[in-house]
């Protein structure tokens, strides 16, 4: 397949101690759905920026669209598109003149944007309120105009920065429909960030797990939950008088277990073979220790779990305040 996307070692800090991303090396193909998966404050949005030319790379390089994201930025510019998380839409004017204006930016003839614009309204099924204020559109229907408006020059990738941020899931996975649309009917290729696993799952077909700036999984949906090798099996345990670090390494000689990994409130999460097979055995074996389990569930590998196996910790555990003091020390350090 042939890359559209190619970073080398792509790297970006800021005053020369934040580091927000960490020498990152991959390829997106053409015609993909890429997505970059982890929680707030990942370098996800950094990555982004590097690569649509907002901002400029600290080390490393990158190629997007055959050009050189650092030397030729004005040729990448004509190239994608970009929608951001926060929408960015005139709620003073119509959809119609919202798309007309981001024509107009691209310096496209008039013919083109009349033409382009009925065919983008169509594609997200915004015609029959073309001639309506943005401000009377709902939450997703702005959301739709946005990712209208980055594809008013045709580019060659659209990227999705947190496509359905703070949309409720009825939209989000209309949302979902309209970016599978985009790559079976137009043919881009879409690069999107998110911290939702069942976006990643249902929409990429690839994903690259990035946390704490570097990334530390990568490959489709499928061939990431088998890297963890068995069947996940939850135990609770009553609590009770034991210690933890020795209770893991007689969990862990146990038949059939692969892994085993200590969660609050006397939880284990195992990975074990057979899960259905290797369960009784389990459960035997705790309750030949004294244990009493309080509660144990068995599934097949999710993205969570996946994450959880490259990361160590929960990805929905990452909160906002994190989120908030990793965004007030990059505002900070790019002021200074």
């Amino acid at each position: 397949m042939e890359p559209i996307i190619v970073t080398e070692h792509l790297s970006k800090s800021y005053r020369g101690h934040i580091l927000a991303v960490n020498r990152v090396s991959f390829e997106v193909y053409k015609g993909e759905i890429f997505g970059f998966l982890g929680p707030n404050g990942a370098g996800k949005s950094t990555t982004i920026h590097m690569l649509t030319t907002i901002i400029r790379p600290t080390g490393g390089k990158a190629r997007v669209c055959g050009f050189e994201a650092i030397r030729e930025p004005h040729l990448v510019r004509k190239n994608v598109g970009f929608v951001s998380q926060d929408i960015a839409v005139d709620e003073a004017l119509t959809g119609r003149e919202n798309l007309a204006l981001q024509g107009r930016f691209y310096h496209l003839r008039t013919d083109v944007i009349l033409h382009r614009v009925q065919e983008l309204l169509a594609l997200v099924d915004l015609t029959d309120r073309a001639d309506h204020l943005v401000s009377t559109y709902s939450g997703g229907m702005r959301k739709r105009l946005d990712i209208a408006e980055g594809l008013i020059h045709r580019p060659s990738v659209l990227f999705l920065d947190e496509p359905t941020l703070g949309l409720d899931i009825q939209t989000r996975h209309r949302i979902w429909e309209y970016v599978k649309k985009l790559r079976e009917e137009q043919g881009i290729t879409i690069f999107l960030t998110t911290h939702y696993m069942d976006e990643a799952d249902s929409l990429c077909d690839r994903i690259a797990i990035i946390d704490h700036g570097q990334i530390v999984a990568l490959g489709p949906p499928g061939n990431l939950k088998e890297c963890i090798g068995g069947d996940l099996l939850s135990i609770k345990l009553v609590p009770g008088r034991w210690d933890e670090n020795a209770l893991q390494r007689d969990i862990a000689s146990l038949p059939g277990v692969e892994k085993v990994s200590p969660g609050p409130d006397g939880s284990f999460s195992l990975i074990v073979q057979k899960g259905e097979s290797a369960a009784p055995g389990i459960l035997a074996a705790l309750g030949e220790m004294g244990l009493e389990i309080q509660s144990i569930s068995l599934k097949r590998p999710s993205l969570d779990d996946v994450f959880l196996y490259f990361t160590g910790r929960e990805l929905r555990d990452e909160g906002a305040d994190n989120f908030h003091r990793t965004n007030i020390a990059l505002r900070r350090a790019r002021s200074q």
